[in-house]
């Protein structure tokens, strides 16, 4: 075990939670789960499962998280960025338990680990599947980017090491939730863009892969043309990232994740700069 605290976030996540802290047992020392209102037995089975249990009112992803930080009598040295639809598989927590020992007097305040990305019970070997995050860093040095989407981990010093082993980013809800969700996300990137054409930085110290594909976003991806960039990133992923042999969940993964979902950023970009007007106040999904 690991003198570690998971930060999990929910909302409605009964389908996911259980199977979140079980992968956390005999690994990270404790579990907190800051809850935002659900309606289902995600608090009751959180408890249930070990976990101590917080509410707040939800804003967007990163100032919920840091609020956990900050007002969850976090005490340990690390600190584990978990969603409830992620896992980590025996095999990677040994690996971590290793690292941390290995670096236990170098300056190692971070960690991370890309996914096996499961899609309609299908786990994406191809295409845009390559998650990665900082998913570990040190309390006394770690927060996440003040962003309302793609908030990536940050550390004010030393460096962050990676993960051979994956982690399991597999969800059980089905497309319903999954289009709810990413026109959630959808408007929260229109306005980080937003922020970035006023003038916001997007320098980040994090791990270096994260930051090379966060200069590739705003340096390159967000130059082309609105509308035809979403048509180049599906072709790019199902065609050249050999997206197709991924199947049937390969198609509708390419085609939602590269096409649709950022299509739909960019119509809604083209709204906001049409017609003005403020962004709209920030709260939890349904």
């Amino acid at each position: 075990m690991i003198d570690a605290t998971a930060i999990i976030m929910t909302k409605n996540e009964e389908k996911n939670i259980v199977d979140c802290l079980k992968s956390m047992e005999g690994f990270a020392k404790r579990c907190v789960v800051i809850d935002c209102g659900s309606t289902d037995k995600t608090v009751e089975l959180a408890k249930e499962n070990g976990a101590d249990v917080f509410f707040h009112e939800f804003e967007y992803y990163a100032k919920q998280f840091n609020w956990g930080i900050d007002n969850c009598d976090i005490d340990t040295e690390w600190i584990i960025r978990l969603d409830a639809d992620e896992r980590f598989p025996a095999e990677l927590n040994a690996e971590i338990e290793t690292l941390i020992a290995e670096n236990k007097d170098k300056p190692m305040n971070g960690i991370t680990i890309e996914a096996d990305f499961f899609f309609l019970n299908r786990c994406m070997k191809h295409g845009p599947r390559n998650k990665r995050k900082m998913m570990m860093f040190k309390r006394s040095c770690g927060r996440i980017e003040d962003r309302r989407r793609d908030a990536h981990s940050v550390i004010s010093e030393g460096f962050s090491a990676s993960a051979k082993h994956r982690f399991l980013h597999y969800d059980f809800k089905n497309l319903d939730n999954y289009i709810k969700r990413y026109n959630w996300y959808a408007t929260r990137e229109m306005q980080d863009y937003i922020d970035f054409t006023r003038g916001a930085s997007t320098d980040i110290k994090t791990d270096k892969a994260i930051l090379a594909q966060r200069k590739k976003k705003f340096g390159l991806y967000y130059k082309a043309p609105k509308f035809f960039r979403a048509w180049a990133w599906f072709l790019y992923n199902y065609i050249f990232r050999l997206g197709f042999l991924d199947g049937k969940e390969g198609l509708v993964f390419c085609f939602l994740e590269c096409y649709w979902y950022r299509l739909l950023v960019d119509a809604k970009i083209y709204e906001y700069e049409k017609c003005g007007g403020e962004f709209e106040k920030l709260k939890a999904i349904d």
